[in-house]
């Protein structure tokens, strides 16, 4: 059966998976100004970054309505047997909610709440294309793919506060404070939403490391053994840091370094970096 796997540009998955398993990326808005571009193709993280450096506003995203996804589900459909779109959670975006209603013109669209973001999004993304190449019907991925969004294990350091602190996503991160800005927060995605979890001081060189340590500290065995390192931009002797944790755990037999796209960037800002993996 001919499985076409759909997600948004919030997934932050190395252009090469993308490429290898034939995922289409659908890009989100994202609004600068008065002026609105899509993400990863008119607009980068660099982009973003020099535009409020210079005094402008965050940015902020905007999901595809409708109409437009649904331009794109009936272009897919007539070439393929079933559609499956995992979207950024639900409780980030109003992606999932458009594309249902899109979905609802079509018989053989399926759309999926990642319950997730960044690679965390990613990881149910890869989870799709692999059982979709393994021949598994449209209806038991779904199925399965809401089991493993409990799995995630998605989180990301905060060097900055301003970016999430003016967006609102997080409300939790306003209760730190302005005077607090010194401290590096860890924001962990559970459930569907962002919490603020342990707080770390020091560079981020030395934050990323304790930080990774603490993140896989979990017991048992890592899907895959495949991790994700992501960030929009940041420090390589942090980035480094990360890396070399993971190297010396041995369960990570494949280390991925994917860059974030516009969505994580408007929203945490420069310097941001995660680790995210899936349970066993």
């Amino acid at each position: 059966m001919s499985i076409k796997i759909v997600t948004d540009s919030t997934c932050d998955l190395p252009r090469e998976l993308i490429h290898a398993h034939h995922i289409s990326v659908i890009p989100l808005h994202i609004n600068k100004g008065e002026d609105s571009f899509l993400d990863g193709l008119e607009i980068t993280p660099e982009d973003i970054f020099s535009y409020v450096e210079k005094g402008g506003d965050i940015c902020t995203t905007a999901a595809p309505n409708p109409m437009e996804l649904s331009e794109y589900f009936e272009e897919l459909s007539l070439q393929y047997e079933a559609v499956i779109m995992i979207t950024i959670g639900s409780g980030f975006s109003s992606c999932y909610q458009n594309a249902v209603i899109a979905a609802s013109e079509f018989s053989n669209v399926y759309i999926v709440d990642s319950k997730n973001l960044s690679s965390g999004q990613g990881i149910i993304v890869m989870e799709a294309a692999k059982m979709a190449e393994q021949g598994v019907s449209p209806e038991k991925i779904c199925m399965r793919l809401e089991s493993a969004a409990s799995r995630v294990n998605a989180s990301f350091i905060l060097d900055r506060l301003d970016y999430m602190r003016k967006g609102g996503r997080c409300s939790s991160v306003a209760a730190l404070g302005a005077n607090l800005m010194h401290l590096k927060p860890c924001i962990e995605v559970s459930g569907g939403i962002m919490r603020v979890g342990k707080k770390y001081r020091g560079s981020l060189e030395k934050v990323m490391y304790q930080y990774t340590k603490d993140r896989i500290s979990v017991p048992g065995n890592i899907s895959d053994g495949r991790v994700y390192i992501v960030y929009p931009s940041a420090k390589r002797e942090a980035v480094d840091a990360a890396r070399q944790v993971l190297t010396e755990d041995k369960r990570f037999a494949d280390i991925q370094e994917t860059f974030a796209g516009c969505t994580v960037a408007c929203h945490c800002g420069p310097n941001t970096i995660g680790v995210m993996f899936l349970e066993d």
